[in-house]
C-alpha cells in the first residue's frame, strides 16, 4: 500500500513537471516520434540535445522509444529538435546520426540501428518495383539524384551574378527554394544525408535572401555562404561531370570567397565585367 501511493505521488510529481515545463513554451504545438535509444544514459542525452529553455521541451520513453515533444513553432520545428538529437548520436525517422557520433556513444547506449535499415530496404524496394514499372522510370530517376535540380540552379543563379543581372538572380533563387524543399532527405545516401542536416537550414536562408531583393550587392554577400554550403554537398555526392570550385581573392572586402562553375575558365558571380577573369580553380570536383 505504501509503495503504491509512493509510485502515485511519484507520478503526479512527473505530471506536474511536465505541465511546468510546457506553460514556459509559448504557442506550444505538441508531437510525438519514435527515436531510438536503450537506457536511462540515453534518455538524458536525447532530452538533452533536444530541449531549449522557454522554446522546446522533449520527454522521450526508453521503453516505448517514443518521444513526447512541446515546442513553440514561431521560433522552432520538430525538423530542428531531431536534427539536434541525430548529431547527439540518435536515429529518428527523419534524422540518421553521424555515424562518428553513433560509435561515440558508450556500449550500453549503441542501439540496434533499424531506422537506418528501413530506409535502405525501403528505397531498395520501391528501385525493383519501379524497374519492372515504365511508367515510373521518371520518378525512380528524380529519387536517385534528390540534388539535381538544387545543383542546376545554383550554376544557373551563378551565371546570372556573373551577368550582374538582379532580377534574374532573384527569380532563379525562388525557383532554388522551391528546388530545396523538394529534397527528400530519407532518400539522399548517409553521408550525403548528414551534411544536408547540417547546411540545408542555411541553404534555405540564403536562397530567401537573394530571392527576396534585386540588390545586386546584397545577392553576392549571400552566395559566398550559398557556395560554401553547395561545396559542402557535392563534396559528398556523385557528380556526373567535374565541377571547378573557384577562388576570388578581391572579394568579400578582401577576405576572398569561393563559387563552383561547370567550366575551368573564370567567370567572377562576385564582380562581374567588372573583374570577370579575376580568380582561379583550386580544386576540381569528379
Amino acid at each position: 500500500m505504501k509503495k503504491s501511493i509512493q509510485n502515485i505521488v511519484l507520478l503526479l510529481s512527473i505530471a506536474v513537471f511536465s505541465v511546468s515545463c510546457e506553460a514556459q513554451i509559448k504557442n506550444a504545438k505538441k508531437e510525438t516520434v519514435k527515436i531510438s535509444g536503450n537506457c536511462e544514459m540515453c534518455e538524458e542525452t536525447i532530452e538533452k540535445a533536444g530541449n531549449l529553455k522557454k522554446i522546446a521541451s522533449v520527454d522521450w520513453d526508453k521503453d516505448t522509444k517514443v518521444a513526447a515533444i512541446s515546442y513553440d513553432e514561431t521560433k522552432t520545428n520538430k525538423e530542428e529538435i531531431l536534427k539536434r538529437i541525430a548529431l547527439a548520436g540518435y536515429d529518428s525517422p527523419l534524422f540518421l546520426a553521424p555515424e562518428d557520433a553513433y560509435k561515440d556513444l558508450p556500449e550500453c547506449c549503441q542501439y540496434k540501428r533499424q531506422f537506418k535499415q528501413e530506409v535502405v530496404k525501403t528505397t531498395a524496394e520501391e528501385t525493383a518495383h519501379n524497374h519492372d514499372n515504365h511508367s515510373d522510370s521518371k520518378e525512380v530517376k528524380q529519387e536517385k539524384n534528390q540534388l539535381a535540380n538544387v545543383f542546376q540552379n545554383y550554376f544557373q543563379l551563378k551565371d546570372a551574378l556573373v551577368n550582374s543581372d538582379g532580377n534574374k538572380a532573384s527569380g532563379i533563387s525562388k525557383e532554388l527554394s522551391t528546388a530545396l524543399s523538394q529534397v527528400k532527405m530519407e532518400l539522399l545516401d548517409n553521408e550525403v544525408h548528414m551534411v544536408w542536416m547540417k547546411v540545408n537550414t542555411d541553404l534555405n536562408e540564403d536562397a530567401a535572401h537573394i530571392a527576396d531583393t534585386k540588390d545586386i550587392k546584397h545577392q553576392r554577400d549571400h552566395f559566398i555562404t550559398l557556395s560554401k554550403n553547395i561545396y559542402a554537398l557535392m563534396k559528398t555526392g556523385k557528380l556526373s561531370e567535374p565541377i571547378y570550385y573557384q577562388f576570388c581573392p578581391m572579394a568579400n572586402d578582401g577576405k576572398g570567397a569561393n563559387w563552383l562553375s561547370k567550366e575551368n575558365a573564370v567567370k567572377n558571380p562576385y564582380y562581374g565585367s567588372m573583374m570577370l577573369t579575376c580568380g582561379k580553380t583550386v580544386e576540381t570536383l569528379k
